[in-house]
């Protein structure tokens, strides 16, 4: 019996038309990526997994897709362990490496094993596909691209502002109406301090980072069970709560966060970041947003995140700085800051859309008909002649019936 074709869930095949459809936004983000000086680089799917963990925090860590060794990879492993079903320490006895989870880690990686061949402030973009394990569902796959850029050995602010004209252009170009949604560690590290909390700073964030999409009874619920105290949780929801316009925000938080030093400091870089934004033509709206927290553990200032505002989706571009990801490896106080075009999500958001021009979908402009043998080799010449100036042309490789050949070129 014949097996049955299939694919594992949360992966996609992308037929021609699909594909078409796909270069037309990788092509347009590279393009405003270019405009801004970004260079590429390419890093393997796979890494090592000591690169990898420890770098997502605990929940990030468990959606890593691990590589089994080569070879007989049971006889490393402790019997012990296997008998009692210890799978957690079981697999780092048969696996070291790991499908990369994100392209951040790895261009840190990258940037401390080629740090004398490169200039700083690097500036890189880089556009391949991430895995990672989670339920599939609506927008969120297993397998799916990502189209980052980042720049690196730089705290200047003005870095922030130049992604946020990135995100501007690029949505621009591709036809989205977006939202920027902006935030700061800073701030989020200040509202722990002031809730009398500074050592669950990580628990606060990976909670209200899920308010949109379980809510604030729940989100209640998850800080309570990770140990805040009743008190801190009352504390926390006026601040959740602001609302007004950005300085009206930002005023409240100078406020709230009086008492603050690093709370403070997170207010003044938002301030800094929205006056270089007000001076500048950009159409599309930035919004501080305090329940915005960005769940991965390395960031430690400014985070965004854009939402599509005629689609129901989850975020379709989001980063932030990091002060300290290259320290992991080896090299210490070196500044970063990035943002993650989520390519996938954006694919399905112009789909339900259909953005996209009615050109780009255009492939064959001429066919030739083979009427045999002689003829063929005819057209084989002026075919060579039409693609030299530019134009799309197919030669039907065989000598068939003029129906199939005519419906071969309607298709």
């Amino acid at each position: 019996m014949a097996q049955k074709p299939s694919i594992p869930k949360g992966t996609r095949d992308f037929s021609p038309l699909e594909m078409v459809r796909r270069n037309y936004i990788f092509d347009t983000i590279k393009s405003v990526f270019k405009m801004y000086g970004y260079m590429p680089i390419e890093t393997p799917a796979m890494e090592n997994l000591d690169t990898l963990l420890g770098k997502y925090g605990e929940e990030g860590d468990k959606l890593l897709f691990k590589i089994l060794n080569s070879g007989d990879f049971l006889s490393k492993a402790d019997k012990t362990l296997l008998e009692t079903g210890d799978s957690g320490r079981v697999t780092g006895q048969i696996s070291e490496k790991g499908l990369r989870y994100d392209l951040t880690v790895p261009f840190a990686r990258f940037v401390v094993q080629h740090q004398n061949e490169l200039t700083f402030p690097f500036k890189r973009y880089q556009i391949q596909p991430v895995w990672r394990a989670d339920r599939p569902q609506k927008g969120r796959y297993r397998e799916f691209f990502q189209c980052d850029v980042d720049v690196i050995g730089s705290n200047g602010l003005l870095n922030e502002v130049e992604l946020i004209q990135i995100v501007d252009e690029v949505y621009r170009q591709l036809n989205i109406r977006v939202v920027v949604k902006l935030n700061n560690r800073k701030v989020l590290a200040g509202i722990a301090e002031i809730i009398g909390e500074p050592e669950r700073m990580i628990d606060i964030t990976v909670a209200i980072d899920k308010l949109e999409k379980i809510g604030l009874e729940k989100v209640n619920q998850e800080l309570l069970e990770k140990g805040l105290s009743n008190e801190a949780v009352s504390k926390l929801q006026p601040i959740l709560a602001l609302s007004g316009d950005n300085e009206s925000k930002l005023d409240a938080l100078s406020n709230v966060l009086a008492s603050s030093e690093a709370g403070l400091k997170g207010v003044e870089e938002l301030k800094t970041v929205l006056g270089y934004i007000n001076q500048l033509e950009i159409s599309t709206p930035v919004e501080i947003d305090l329940t915005l927290a960005r769940g991965l553990n390395y960031y430690t200032g400014a985070i965004f995140e854009v939402k599509a505002l005629d689609v129901e989706i989850g975020s379709i571009t989001g980063g932030g700085r990091y002060d300290d990801l290259t320290g992991i490896f080896g090299l210490k106080n070196v500044s970063g800051v990035g943002i993650s075009f989520g390519a996938d999500r954006i694919f399905d958001v112009m789909n339900q859309l259909d953005m996209y021009p009615k050109d780009v979908t255009a492939s064959t402009q001429l066919l030739f008909v083979n009427f045999g043998e002689k003829e063929a080799a005819c057209a084989l010449k002026i075919a060579s002649i039409m693609r030299k100036n530019g134009i799309r042309t197919e030669i039907y490789p065989d000598g068939a019936k003029m129906k199939k050949q005519m419906n071969y070129a309607d298709k």
